[in-house]
């Protein structure tokens, strides 16, 4: 597996000067912190660049994504497929867990549970998501997440497993 790369330019260099960083050499705040301080955006992982997922907070423990719903998220009743709260639910509860990773450390999802609490339009506007770490142990880590409607509405909910790869 290739781990991305994060281009990295300071105001005092040109894109032309952009220097790579090597994930694996960073904490995984300072990971998360790095994707959410690219201006153009262009280092974020394959599914947040897909779903245009934006990071709004990043901190220890503790980080929010949003996410504006578009007519290719609709399932065939014309409402954001499951799946879009599924996958943002996954994404900040598991960055949650990887910002209390040291450099060289992995997780991945182990198990991931969500309730739903109501639809959502393709058109109903921006969501936002919020994952908080439970627990971070040796070797599993745990977190909950809550998905929010742009008017403050409880969308989804739900909590993960991470296992961690020392």
């Amino acid at each position: 597996m290739q781990p991305y790369i994060i281009m990295t330019t300071t105001s005092q260099t040109s894109p032309e000067a952009a220097t790579a960083t090597d994930p694996l050499s960073m904490s995984g705040l300072d990971l998360l912190r790095a994707w959410q301080s690219d201006p153009d955006r262009d280092a974020r992982p394959s599914i947040g660049r897909l779903l245009g997922m934006v990071p709004k907070q990043i901190d220890e423990g503790s980080v929010t994504f949003t996410v504006t719903p578009q007519p290719d998220f609709a399932n065939p009743l014309g409402t954001v497929h499951g799946g879009i709260c599924a996958t943002l639910l996954d994404s900040v509860m598991g960055c949650a867990v990887h910002t209390t990773l040291p450099a060289g450390v992995g997780y991945t999802t182990l198990e991931l549970k969500i309730n739903y609490i109501r639809a959502v339009a393709t058109d109903a506007g921006e969501l936002t998501a919020t994952g908080t770490v439970i627990h971070a142990g040796g070797r599993t880590a745990t977190a909950e997440g809550k998905v929010f409607s742009h008017d403050g509405k409880l969308v989804a909910h739900g909590t993960t497993t991470c296992i961690v790869f020392r």
